[in-house]
């Protein structure tokens, strides 16, 4: 295993110099190949550009963009000459940046175009350490006057390549010399998650965490040389980078897409890919989109599509026991099945093929000839999702794993997945399951904490040794803050979360706690506990101020019977639908996916030992069995 990433890929290029490494589209929506030789000479040049404005060897840069061919050939290059990048996508705030490239002390900060590097001007008296930007794309000639009025120097990401280009020729082998000095512990990047609460945790992640991964996801994930992979995520989020990776030491090619039904379905069909790394709620849209198109047709044709699709997931979950396709926690019960499922399952197998040829071939054919698997993660890929596509014959295997953990920790393998799970854990990684609560190690099918120890466990968060020392133990294993189980065969079953972050279906993360502290300012509300786990979308449970809400009901007239029908009248349901949305939304500082889209209103005060732990802290994992009923009815489909 090479040592660090640029060395990877090296590598690779010497093997396969001419395979297409990229495919980015030009002004006309068309693609443009880049050879795995041009993508890593474009990553020296730009290695080389920034060794020429004088960044040196373990100096952070800030990587502030979105997906785009360019962000690949900027992080090599950072890479190469032993700096680290500090990554954030276009929507980052100004709040968001200012923390991140104040802690980091960047000095260079390369930006997507014209508007992010306006952004960043805006703050530049917070951050007093840049002395350049680089734009990927031309800028205006009034940002260009607002750089110089700021004293900093503005490049074109053409012009630094151009740089590049000169400094190489004046200085033989000096990029490639810096890229050699390179090891398997040198720092890669700084990735910041939880933006909103005013304390970002910088996660550090080493040449050898994202290297630990490749040794064996291209056994689980298999790509050949050329095969293409259409990528639809941020790539500054570390499961992009991370599949990035695995693809690019397969030899496979890039291909940069947008996460929009009718722009993903229109590339899939340009570049019949072989796989699609998303997150659920992509999936999902792609469901969706089906199950909208069948129900529009109508008639005969979607009554047959209803009818060979739960024949279908019958037929499979029946396979699957019949097989041992799915998760176990203590021992596989196959003679006893084939009994049971023999004779319904051969009867259906007629039904089914008859399914394939009718409906199922024809949405396989969505996407393309070519295509072997999509990979969830981001978040917990839905059980509908998962009985639907598995039963139509189309692979979609779910990973696991956290930023700290750069981020893979398991994955189902294309080749023999199991329902149920999210993979045993990879090479280099161990799992163990304890008691929430005293830590004890548990046994395989015994609910509890979730702890990883391995090679791709992060360095520690930067510049916090107190936040690294509360998620890691005396013995050297990570916290995950996930709750679930191990299969007999260690594969991981998640079940939920007792950390505080949320992570939407679309791959957000969201900090429930600034939400919380700013509704807390109503009066009307004395608390407040997020919710959204896995959804599409934030919801709220809303503890009443009994005393402030009957005073304004008396205040305006209201009539009620008893308090609790007074919370669930028109007037006090739209109050409180104000509220939220006055104190939560872009102007007070939210993001739009931070919004709340739903509540419910309690009436009970939380309780220590039931909401609460000892020390006052809301015992989240605790809530979706406590108000499950109210939560169900937050996210109730209409």
């Amino acid at each position: 295993m090479e040592q660090t990433v640029p060395k990877m890929l090296r590598k690779v290029a010497s093997e396969h110099s001419e395979v297409t490494a990229q495919l980015g589209k030009n002004k006309k929506g068309e693609f443009k190949p880049v050879t795995y030789r041009e993508l890593y000479d474009l990553s020296l040049n730009f290695g080389a550009a920034l060794l020429s404005i004088n960044v040196k060897r373990g100096e952070p840069v800030g990587l502030i963009a979105d997906n785009r061919k360019e962000w690949l050939q900027a992080d090599m290059g950072i890479m190469a000459i032993g700096a680290v990048d500090v990554p954030r996508g276009c929507d980052a705030t100004t709040n968001d940046l200012e923390a991140i490239l104040s802690i980091t002390e960047c000095k260079v900060v390369i930006a997507e175009n014209s508007s992010q590097v306006k952004k960043i001007l805006s703050i530049k008296s917070k951050l007093p350490a840049i002395t350049t930007l680089i734009s990927f794309d031309p800028v205006t000639p009034e940002v260009q006057e607002e750089a110089k009025n700021s004293n900093i120097v503005l490049y074109t990401f053409d012009d630094l390549m151009k740089l590049g280009r000169q400094f190489r020729i004046e200085n033989k082998n000096v990029v490639e010399e810096e890229l050699e000095k390179g090891s398997w512990d040198d720092l890669a990047c700084i990735i910041f998650t939880s933006g909103t609460t005013g304390t970002p945790k910088g996660v550090q992640l080493t040449h050898g965490n994202f290297l630990t991964q490749l040794d064996e996801i291209p056994e689980r994930i298999m790509l050949n040389p050329g095969d293409t992979a259409v990528l639809v995520l941020p790539v500054w989020h570390v499961f992009e980078r991370e599949v990035e990776y695995v693809i690019l030491i397969q030899a496979a090619t890039l291909c940069y897409s947008k996460p929009i039904g009718s722009i993903l379905l229109a590339d899939i069909q340009k570049v019949n890919p072989a796989l699609l790394p998303a997150v659920p709620r992509v999936f999902e849209a792609v469901y969706d989109g089906i199950q909208r198109k069948m129900r529009k047709t109508g008639g005969i044709v979607y009554a047959l599509f209803t009818f060979f699709v739960k024949v279908a997931i019958i037929h499979s979950r029946m396979h699957r026991k019949m097989f041992n396709q799915d998760v176990s926690f203590t021992r596989y019960y196959t003679a006893a099945w084939w009994i049971a499922f023999l004779i319904p399952w051969a009867l259906l197998w007629p039904l089914k093929l008859l399914g394939n040829i009718i409906v199922f071939k024809k949405i396989r054919a969505m996407l393309g000839t070519n295509f072997r698997a999509g990979v969830a993660g981001g978040g917990a890929y839905p059980r509908y999702l998962d009985e639907f596509f598995w039963a139509i014959g189309i692979e979609i295997v779910e990973g696991y794993g956290l930023t700290e953990t750069a981020p893979i920790i398991s994955v189902r393998p294309i080749a023999s997945p199991v329902f149920g799970n999210v993979g045993s854990p990879i090479r280099g990684v161990k799992c163990r399951i304890v008691d929430p609560e005293d830590g004890y190690v548990l046994k395989r099918g015994q609910f509890g904490a979730i702890q990883i120890k391995g090679g791709t466990v992060m360095k520690g968060y930067y510049k916090r040794p107190d936040l690294t020392a509360k998620v890691m133990t005396v013995d050297g294993w990570f916290d995950t803050g996930d709750l679930g189980l191990l299969s007999i065969h260690d594969e991981i079953v998640i079940k939920g979360r007792k950390k505080d972050t949320i992570v939407l279906l679309g791959g957000e993360n969201v900090e429930p706690v600034p939400i919380e502290s700013k509704l807390a300012e109503s009066r009307f509300i004395k608390s407040a506990v997020v919710v959204g786990q896995d959804q599409r979308y934030l919801g709220a449970l809303i503890l009443a101020d009994e005393e402030e809400i009957k005073s304004y009901a008396s205040e305006n007239g209201i009539q009620y019977e008893s308090y609790e029908s007074l919370l669930a009248s028109d007037e006090i349901q739209k109050l409180y639908d104000s509220e939220i949305t006055t104190l939560i939304n872009p102007r007070t500082g939210f993001k739009m996916f931070e919004r709340i889209n739903k509540f419910a209103l309690i009436t009970k005060p939380f309780e220590v030992g039931v909401e609460l732990s000892a020390k006052q802290e809301i015992m989240r994992y605790r809530l979706s069995e406590i108000y499950k009923k109210e939560i169900e009815e937050i996210f109730k489909s209409e």
